[in-house]
């Protein structure tokens, strides 16, 4: 009790640090928005078009907000509508990278790169800097649909670019970026139907995905696709696309719009959901111990076979969904649920589990939420009610900064069970995570909690503590690997009897859970990516009989771009 005391005072005390601070509206803030001369520039600015300035690209895109997005383009010399073996700076560039310098042939200043223009774009541009940047072909035809982006003629880009992308020989990173960003921003022309623009969209989002398979490193293809998930309403995909450029570092300018960007996100986000599928054999499906004897008052007994591990192959499905109706500028109101079945031939041990949530959903500053939910579950074992619960739950969460994440939960439940009436109480839980992206292409995970359990059956009150870490990483040529280990510790109150444990003391359990995954992100239907998962959970227990080992490998489909 000792530990749960101070657990909870350690998370009352980070709770108070997450408030704290001010308080600016939840998104569109003046403050958040970029000037109109960041990156992108206005008609007044820009004056009439001509062979050496580009169109000013449109102000405002749909469903933005009001904010403007990226400009396909900055002050400077355009690229040569000719072949040029030295090219001058430009924006139709996909060449900015994480952790990289300059490339053979670069006189070592970064180029512009639209978005990802560096601090001193402008002065590199008044000193007439030269260099040579991979990915630019000297292909006459990319050339002038490169000319054509930047003076925003999308469509006459558009019909340049899709047969040079079924070409061989062609710098193919440099006609997939000039295909995108001709897609996406045509998509947001004005006389451009809702039908045309979703097509434009998938055009530019399967393009800048073709270039992240095999180079996931760069940072402004990055930043693009995750505009284009932006444009296109899917949110979720969006903002994990955002946050990881970020950590790239991109220009201010650029952070500041991608900040915009994520708030109007949050404050217009109504639905969201989530499904999914996979085939999943597994050594051990009712988590039974394997051993062949178990000991009464000394004497050796051989246990039935029928009650040790069985193997099976199961099919298991999940999903869920929520929808957040606004009531006041930094005020939802979240309702959802979440189930997930796991099915096996004859049904003995078939699970499912069903659950849902409402409550208030509060913005505490732009970086800062918290949610406060009233929440339900139902679980059936084979074909019979197993157990439901009925409580509240408290959720925080805080963006450090870019790429850092922290949350917080705290739930309490009381539960009921329609078989096993000894096991009804009361349950308390507690987690602290943080979700940090090292790198655009590094992602690492951690969460520590703590559970109290109480029991009808003295012996069966409980506490537990458990900390977990993950990490996953993009690799090139569209591999993404995942590593995660577990260990959860379970001490169980004095009384247990035979055969358990013969002198009545207390049980104490360990487990540990190692996993990984493996996807291929260049294999995609309709969105969704094949993952294989592996599991290996190793319980030991000072109890006879509650000790197992168990092999899980799951076939997923899981949606990856």
């Amino acid at each position: 009790m000792a530990a749960f005391h101070v657990l909870c005072r350690t998370f009352a005390a980070v709770a108070f640090l997450l408030f704290v601070g001010p308080v600016p509206a939840a998104s569109g803030a003046e403050s958040d928005r970029p000037s109109p001369g960041s990156g992108v520039r206005s008609g007044a600015q820009a004056g009439s078009a001509s062979a050496d300035t580009p169109e000013a690209p449109p102000e405002a895109c749909r469903q933005c907000g009001g904010l403007s997005y990226f400009g396909a383009s900055t002050p400077g010399r355009l690229a040569p509508l000719t072949p040029a073996p030295r090219l001058k700076t430009s924006g139709a560039s996909p060449n900015f990278k994480q952790g990289r310098g300059p490339s053979k042939g670069e006189s070592g200043t970064p180029p512009s790169a639209g978005p990802d223009a560096t601090r001193d774009s402008a002065s590199n541009a008044e000193a007439n800097v030269e260099f040579e940047r991979p990915h630019l072909s000297s292909d006459p035809r990319v050339n002038m649909a490169r000319a054509l982006v930047e003076r925003n003629r999308y469509s006459e880009a558009l019909e340049i670019l899709k047969p040079l992308a079924l070409e061989d020989g062609l710098d193919q990173t440099d006609v997939r970026f000039l295909l995108g960003l001709a897609a996406s921003r045509g998509s947001q022309e004005p006389d451009v139907t809702d039908e045309e623009q979703v097509k434009l969209l998938d055009l530019a989002i399967a393009a800048f995905h073709a270039i992240l398979i095999r180079e996931p490193y760069l940072v402004r293809v990055r930043l693009e696709l995750a505009l284009a998930f932006f444009l296109k309403g899917d949110d979720d995909l969006a903002v994990e696309h955002f946050e990881r450029a970020l950590v790239g570092k991109p220009p201010d300018q650029v952070v500041a719009k991608v900040r915009s960007f994520l708030n109007v996100m949050r404050a217009r986000r109504r639905w969201s959901g989530y499904f999914g599928f996979s085939l999943a054999p597994d050594t051990n499906i009712n988590a039974a111990s394997d051993v062949a004897f178990i000991y009464i008052r000394g004497l050796p007994f051989r246990r039935g076979a029928g009650q040790r591990a069985s193997s099976a192959i199961g099919v298991v499905g999940w999903g869920g969904a929520e929808y957040q109706y606004p009531l006041a500028e930094r005020w939802r109101l979240r309702a959802g649920f979440n189930v997930n079945h796991r099915e096996y031939q004859g049904g003995q041990f078939d699970q499912t589990f069903l659950s849902g949530y409402a409550g208030p959903r509060w913005f505490l500053s732009p970086t800062t939420e918290m949610s406060l939910l009233a929440t339900s579950s139902q679980r059936w074992w084979g074909s019979s009610p197993f157990n439901y619960d009925f409580g509240a739950r408290l959720e925080v969460e805080h963006r450090v900064y870019a790429g850092l994440r922290l949350s917080g939960r705290a739930a309490w439940q009381d539960r009921k069970n329609q078989q096993q009436k000894f096991l009804e109480g009361p349950l308390m839980v507690f987690s602290l995570g943080a979700n940090y992206v090292l790198f655009p292409t590094v992602q690492v995970n951690a969460l520590v909690g703590y559970l109290q359990q109480e029991a009808q059956a003295r012996h069966w009150n409980s506490a537990g503590y458990w900390t977990r870490v993950g990490t996953n990483v993009a690799l090139p040529w569209g591999f993404t690997v995942g590593l995660s280990g577990e260990i959860r510790w379970t001490e169980f109150e004095d009384g247990w009897p035979q055969p358990f444990r013969p002198d009545g003391s207390a049980r104490r359990d360990q487990t540990r859970i190692l996993g990984a995954t493996l996807l291929n992100r260049a294999l995609t239907v309709f969105g969704f990516s094949p993952q294989v998962a592996f599991s290996n959970q190793v319980r030991e227990s000072n109890a006879q009989l509650l000790d197992f080992k168990r092999n899980l490998v799951e076939l997923r489909w899981v949606r990856q771009v």
